[in-house]
């Protein structure tokens, strides 16, 4: 096995993992709000505490990769995840609840980032956005394990049975990472000014200013929405029960898996990375415009969905295109403060949708939802507006 392999296939586990964390909530939503007495405020909370974990992270994280390397890091830190899951699966309060989600927001933090650069140090550059998008694309196979699985699982063992299961495999994939990672040579040549030092020389790229707005808006309302407000929105506004609703939510998660791998090769087939992420998000604002759309009926809905979670995925494109303006000794602390804004975006957004869903709980519930993907639909827009002005630095053949 190829070190390349090896490094994709451990990550890649690790990772099926942290998109399961990621969305689990959306399918077990309803039922945590009915046993626990959790308003749609609290369920938003939820969610972003699990942000706030991982986002707490990542500028350390930055410094840690670059200075003492990706395998101890990531295997580490995945053990917030392993007693946060463990937490979750005995809460009887949302307090308790919140704790648990700000442990396994941290615990997951580094698995993407750790993923990436390994990829930044070990690949040639032109297969960076295919690396990070079949990763990405492979790895939301977890959010299948979200969907349907986990409604059976919830309606055969409990959803506390399902969190000790889940507890067990993340410690079992952090050992994986502790035993077949080994970390690349550190660059030293450039020097280090520090954690705070090094964020500062990333801030002065002028050329990653265009891409801050859309790095901060546009996962952040595709993980919202298949995150916490799907599930809600097919039980709510077309009174799906807990297994039909996995379904529903299955289209979705196969639709991201099946986008991330096909955005893949295309900065290097159409010779840009800018364009590419242009067209995705825009498709998105679409697909978040037309579920606001009066009398729309389920398999519309769920066809909708789909498409939504199949264009959205430009995560690994917009990675790409910031990463080609970052120099490789400040790798570590340029991909984490992208990602920090991916992530750190939907943090700012959860608590603010779940505020908006509490102050139109009297509403009817398409109308509610309707709202809320209106908004979403107009902050991508607004993002696009800004990143029209970006410099697009294609991949090199």
């Amino acid at each position: 096995m190829t070190l390349a392999m090896r490094v994709f296939l451990t990550f890649l586990a690790a990772y099926v993992l942290s998109q399961f964390y990621r969305s689990f909530l959306a399918v077990i939503a309803p039922e945590l709000a009915n046993e626990l007495a959790l308003d749609p405020q609290a369920l938003g909370n939820l969610q972003a505490f699990w942000i706030l974990g991982f986002v707490a992270t990542l500028f350390p994280l930055g410094w840690a990769l670059d200075t003492l390397g990706p395998r101890r890091t990531v295997s580490a830190q995945m053990l917030a995840a392993v007693a946060g899951a463990l937490l979750f699966a005995t809460a009887h309060s949302a307090t308790a609840l919140n704790i648990a989600m700000l442990l396994i927001g941290a615990g997951c933090g580094s698995i993407y980032m750790g993923a990436i650069y390994m990829f930044g140090r070990i690949a040639p550059p032109q297969r960076f956005a295919l690396l990070c998008s079949w990763l990405l694309g492979i790895g939301t196979a977890g959010n299948l394990l979200a969907a349907s699985p986990l409604a059976w699982a919830a309606q055969s063992i409990g959803w506390r049975g399902a969190m000790v299961g889940m507890a067990v495999a993340t410690a079992l994939s952090a050992a994986s990472v502790l035993v077949l990672i080994r970390d690349p040579v550190r660059i030293t040549s450039h020097g280090s000014r520090g954690l705070l030092g090094g964020i500062g020389d990333i801030l002065r790229i002028r050329a990653l200013w265009p891409l801050l707005p859309i790095t901060a808006v546009s996962y952040a309302v595709v993980l919202a929405e298949r995150g916490l407000w799907a599930g809600p929105y097919f039980s709510s506004v077309f009174g799906l029960e807990p297994v039909a609703r996995g379904h529903a939510l299955l289209v979705m998660a196969a639709a991201m898996s099946a986008g991330a791998m096909a955005y893949g090769p295309l900065d290097r087939l159409l010779g840009t990375r800018k364009w590419v992420v242009f067209g995705g998000v825009a498709i998105t604002a679409l697909c978040f415009a037309a579920l606001a759309l009066p009398g729309l009926s389920l398999s519309a809905a769920i066809v909708i969905m789909g498409l939504l979670g199949g264009f959205g995925m430009t995560y690994g494109v917009l990675m790409a295109h910031g990463r080609s303006f970052v120099p490789d000794h400040l790798l570590g602390r340029g991909i984490t403060l992208l990602n920090v804004l991916f992530i750190g975006g939907a943090g700012v957004l959860q608590p603010l949708s779940g505020a908006l869903m509490k102050h139109m709980a009297e509403a009817p519930p398409a109308q509610a939802h309707a709202t809320l993907h209106l908004i979403f639909a107009g902050l991508l827009v607004a993002s696009l507006i800004v990143y029209a002005f970006a410099k697009d630095n294609p991949p090199k053949a």
